[in-house]
């Protein structure tokens, strides 16, 4: 056969057919789990052949790679967006309501991929291998924000990035938790905590000041005469 002979593949249209994969991929694994889901429930999602579904993806695993690569991806626009923001704090505090408190898919998906992690050591390389990139991005974040003068340079990135994983993962298993949460006010608490453990002693000694010293005044005690 000549090389003339050869279908070429188009890029863009592979790509294409590769997102709308892995979109019928996630469907399935927020449905039915990622041990739950198969190739061929995958397949019938996205309307194709299992040997269609080979010229995208070699396996199971493969999908849930790509789709963690995605995860990964999305996560580094976010965290551009909030280092741009005036605000970093509140620019954080805006994307953990709207991407954990309150987005069911990643609630699911975070509390299974955990699951499984602890049952399959294969799948735990793969939750191990995203945890360490969003480690290493959560870091470079809190390095950045404190050369701008903007977190507390006290702490130390790494560990305070490991600390800041933890409680999206806490905030994601609260909706699961306690299905009748309060997203309001458990996003006003979250905000007093970083506030206070991310914000630099400089700034919260200036927030706990009167605005005013015209309107602040002392408390008498007035004892009465017997």
């Amino acid at each position: 056969m000549e090389m003339s002979d050869l279908r070429k593949v188009d890029p863009v249209k592979h790509e294409q057919k590769r997102q709308e994969i892995l979109g019928a991929a996630i469907r399935c694994f927020i449905r039915d789990g990622f041990r739950g889901a198969s190739t061929t429930d995958i397949c019938t999602e996205a309307g194709i052949s299992p040997g269609h579904l080979y010229h995208y993806f070699p396996s199971k695993e493969a999908i849930i790679e790509a789709m963690i690569d995605l995860g990964v991806a999305h996560a580094a626009e976010r965290f551009e967006r909030i280092l741009a923001a005036d605000d970093v704090i509140e620019a954080l505090l805006v994307d953990i309501e709207d991407n954990s408190l309150r987005f069911r898919p990643a609630q699911i998906l975070n509390l299974d991929g955990l699951a499984e992690a602890g049952r399959n050591p294969d799948f735990a390389k793969i939750i191990e291998r995203h945890t360490a990139a969003v480690r290493r991005m959560w870091s470079d974040f809190l390095r950045h924000a404190q050369q701008q003068g903007r977190v507390d340079p006290g702490l130390d990135p790494d560990a305070t990035a490991n600390i800041l994983i933890a409680l999206i993962d806490g905030s994601r298993a609260l909706p699961i938790r306690n299905p009748k949460l309060d997203i309001k006010q458990s996003a006003a608490h979250l905000r007093t905590m970083l506030l206070r453990f991310l914000r630099p002693a400089a700034a919260q000694s200036t927030a706990s000041k009167p605005r005013s010293q015209g309107t602040s005044r002392p408390l008498k005690l007035v004892r009465k005469r017997p």
